[in-house]
């Protein structure tokens, strides 16, 4: 495609060098080709404008960058917002995208909802797939990319290329990073989600009005004029989600106690599931759920949404919710050791959802409920002492240990931690926590390990220095388990 056409498309007519022949979009000096795009952004570590020299070496035929920025021997397309702009034209390069896309926001439960909506929709009849920290996820096959909002090139290769096999529906995770780094910027975003806003990313956020801001942006900016904002109503953040959703005239669609179109009349947990009676469009209906937690609920509910605020029958939405499957790493049942004790695996790595993991579990014990969990290095330090009274308040038996203390002392984060649970057990070593949590546990017991969910790497270090030693939670409870006569 040439740059001219493509620069008009993104309603940025050039002057001069439209005839240059575009045949890719980069965003790392180090993969630019002859014809690319590159895009030069300042960063919290590096400069991308930097490497613009490099760049146009390699046949950068055009660079986007701030207006001051240096560019000689390439076309400069000069923005103040130097990524919305490089995604504005990489959305009119990479086509096509699958037909019908919505995304999910919040501090908790992206993951499990862009992934129950795409099953939804796959029981349907659908060829969907989702985009998020598991990866891409179709029916056939998972590809990790490691982010949960992937950077802009990345991600629009993926909607490009998920398109080209017939994928026609696609939910994607929204961060609060990829919103207001422009990550999932261009293609028409029929529907957004708000699930609910706790603390989190306040190392990246100046506080927590600017966190919401950030996820607003979904509402405010990507979700399609006319598009819809389906919101978990129960949240004390809920209301103001709902103002942006209506200055835009976005049509709304609210879910929970609280919720106008689909209304959760009450929630009655089970050995494996929970059972929700709900009304929409004025009908009670009764649904077993097999997933358990007040959370899982939730988020099925606000999956639910998506689909029917994107054309999808309401009695087959709601019967096919009977058939959904745990999210990997989202409560996900492990094992259950020699003693009879199950455990569970959760990506809980905040305050809120800790919490909530932990509530989800109570329910189901007869006798303690045992958490190992600890806090990750290089993020927001206030967080930890509130996870260890969350620990302290809602576990009979809190183990504290470490959770990718990446560059910093993992004593130090432990200490902060317990800080909020004087009294509960330190055992830095993962492994050995998860053993020793499930030694203690017996007949009645409960085990939650909490805070790596799906990730398979235990990272140590930071930058140059950074290494990742395997480590997967659920394999550890296995084997350990295994190590006592797991049946």
């Amino acid at each position: 495609m040439k740059l001219g056409a493509l620069a008009e498309a993104a309603g940025m007519p050039l002057a001069m060098g439209g005839e240059a022949q575009v045949t890719g979009f980069a965003i790392d000096h180090r993969k630019v080709a002859p014809g690319c795009v590159f895009g030069a952004f300042p960063g919290t570590r590096f400069n991308g404008e930097d490497f613009i020299p490099a760049a146009i070496a390699a046949g950068a035929v055009a660079v986007v960058a701030r207006p001051g920025a240096k560019v000689a021997g390439a076309i400069h397309f000069a923005d103040s917002e130097p990524r919305r702009a490089f995604a504005r034209l990489a959305a009119r390069f990479f086509t096509p995208v699958p037909a019908t896309l919505v995304a999910v926001t919040g501090t908790n439960g992206k993951t499990s909802t862009v992934e129950l909506t795409r099953q939804l929709w796959r029981m349907a009849g659908i060829r969907a797939a989702s985009i998020g920290t598991l990866g891409v996820t179709t029916s056939d096959e998972s590809v990790s990319t490691g982010l949960t909002t992937p950077d802009i090139v990345t991600f629009l290769a993926n909607l490009t290329g998920l398109a080209r096999e017939g994928v026609t529906h696609v939910a994607y995770e929204a961060s609060s990073h990829g919103l207001s780094q422009f990550r999932n910027e261009g293609p028409e975003v029929a529907a957004g989600a708000f699930t609910n806003l706790s603390r989190d990313h306040l190392d990246y956020h100046a506080d927590m009005d600017d966190y919401f801001a950030a996820k607003m942006r979904l509402f405010d900016e990507v979700v399609a004029d006319g598009g819809t904002a389906v919101v978990w109503a129960d949240d004390e953040w809920s209301v103001r989600a709902i103002e942006h959703a209506m200055r835009r005239d976005l049509r709304l669609f609210t879910v929970g106690t609280e919720g106008r179109d689909i209304r959760l009349l009450s929630r009655t947990p089970g050995e494996l599931g929970q059972k929700l009676e709900i009304e929409h469009a004025g009908k009670v209906r009764v649904i077993d759920l097999p997933l358990i937690g007040a959370y899982q609920a939730a988020n099925a509910l606000v999956a639910a949404g998506l689909v029917l605020a994107t054309g999808g029958d309401a009695a087959a939405t709601f019967d096919a919710m009977k058939r959904l499957q745990t999210v990997r790493g989202r409560l996900e049942r492990a094992a259950v050791s020699a003693r009879g004790a199950p455990v569970y695996v959760d990506y809980a790595h905040t305050p809120d959802a800790l919490e909530a993991a932990i509530a989800a579990l109570r329910p189901h014990v007869k006798g303690r409920l045992i958490v190992v969990f600890g806090a990750g290095g290089d993020r927001d330090q206030g967080k930890r002492p509130e996870m260890g009274r969350v620990a302290a308040a809602g576990a009979d038996l809190a183990i504290v240990t470490d959770d990718n203390p990446r560059g910093e002392d993992a004593g130090a984060i432990r200490a902060m931690v317990m800080a909020g649970c004087p009294g509960a057990t330190e055992i830095g070593d993962r492994r050995e926590a998860i053993g020793a949590a499930i030694a203690a546990a017996g007949p009645g017991d409960i085990v939650l390990i909490a805070g790596k969910g799906h990730e398979q790497g235990q990272i140590i270090g930071s930058g140059a220095g950074a290494r990742v030693l395997p480590f997967d939670d659920v394999t550890v409870a296995r084997e350990m388990s295994g190590a006592r006569g797991d049946r």
